[in-house]
């Protein structure tokens, strides 16, 4: 299985008026928060290491 389809918890805490906010801008949206949790991350490393993170992260070739 590639790694990015692999899965680890990551529990947040918040104040519920945040929490209740983004699910219902997520609903809106018709994503889930996990999948908008999971772009912020991607945008955040993407941010930090690079285009090319991927590679470093999950040890995936670029791909062009």
């Amino acid at each position: 299985m590639p790694s990015e389809e692999r899965t680890a918890r990551l529990s947040v805490l918040i104040d519920p008026q945040k929490k209740a906010c983004f699910e219902a801008l997520c609903k809106q949206d018709d994503v889930t928060p996990s999948q908008v949790v999971r772009q912020l991350i991607r945008e955040f490393i993407e941010s930090r290491l690079g285009p090319d993170w991927k590679n470093q992260v999950l040890g995936t070739p670029k791909q062009s």
